[in-house]
């Protein structure tokens, strides 16, 4: 059963996309990282972008955590009944830097362009000992996490009800119009134009069926 089966009100269903410039974004993340390199190499072998950029499919997916994936989804179920986050979008494929650029191309709306995002993963990094690489930070898939979004009112809200259900919760970001940007460690490791980036994505499956 999805998020919204589990909703009283269909109104406070969520889509994925940012909705306003000036908005929040957080990381909420209910499970146990990989602690080794060694286990992060394992887990990253079984990645999209292992895949993609390096050619290489091997290790094993991340485990599944069941507790901790029903954790978040109940408390994603009381942040959307209480209205007080505008998106939500589960980190899958591609890890976390494609979850948030899909979060700026889901923002268009008729005539307007996308949203878009600055980010910063550095409380990310100092909470992990600084022991996972950029590319693992960036596009690990781990399951059990989610970025939502939400007006800068609703923080303490949001804080409160994620603590009731031990979801960790990352500041990681604001919602922007200017160029998407990712900082890790201090350093710029992801910055463009959210429309390149977006044409860059939506060629992709064109792509991949010509070459299947």
């Amino acid at each position: 059963m999805g998020i919204l089966g589990l909703l009283e009100d269909a109104e406070c269903a969520l889509g994925s996309g940012f909705r306003n410039e000036g908005d929040l974004i957080l990381l909420l993340d209910a499970g146990e990282s990989a602690t080794s390199q060694e286990e992060q190499r394992k887990e990253f072998s079984s990645s999209e972008y292992a895949k993609t950029i390096h050619g290489i499919v091997a290790g094993a997916p991340p485990a599944i955590d069941l507790a901790g994936e029903k954790r978040l989804i109940e408390s994603l179920v009381k942040l959307a009944s209480e209205k007080v986050i505008l998106s939500a979008h589960d980190v899958s494929d591609g890890g976390l830097a494609v979850t948030l650029v899909e979060s700026c191309f889901g923002s268009a709306t008729g005539e307007e362009s996308c949203l878009s995002a600055d980010v910063n993963l550095d409380l990310v990094a100092a909470e992990t000992a600084n022991r996972a690489s950029a590319e693992f930070a960036l596009f690990g898939e781990r399951g059990a996490r989610v970025v939502i979004s939400l007006p800068t009112a609703a923080l303490a809200r949001v804080e409160a009800i994620a603590a009731q259900y031990r979801i960790k919760v990352y500041r990681i970001g604001t919602v922007t119009r200017g160029d998407f940007r990712i900082q890790y460690k201090g350093v710029p490791v992801i910055q463009g134009s959210v429309d390149l980036l977006r044409r860059t994505w939506g060629d992709a499956l064109g792509k991949a069926v010509e070459a299947a």
